[in-house]
């Protein structure tokens, strides 16, 4: 394009943009609610993941807490040898 095209071109270009008139738009309020309900459902997912992120250490503290006796008493069992079910080790 010439120099003259790309200015006339350009010129159009911005008079058919200040032409345009607003657009007069209505959001009711079911489309509101709706955004709403969506965003509700988007933190509360943020939340939730965040929760579990922060309690996660926690439950993996008071389950290993939980299983320690069982393993000290299988492993004194198989020290006296109670655990074992080969006769010969006994």
């Amino acid at each position: 394009m010439t120099g003259k095209k790309r200015l006339v071109a350009g010129l159009g270009l911005v008079l058919t943009f200040a032409w345009v008139a607003p657009a007069a738009a209505y959001i009711g309020p079911g489309a509101g609610l709706s955004l709403l309900g969506a965003l509700w459902g988007v933190f509360a997912a943020i939340f939730a993941a965040l929760l579990f992120l922060l309690i996660w250490p926690l439950r993996r503290l008071l389950r290993r807490n939980r299983q320690a006796p069982i393993a000290r008493q299988q492993s004194v069992e198989t020290e006296l040898g109670q655990g074992s079910k080969n006769p010969r080790i006994d």
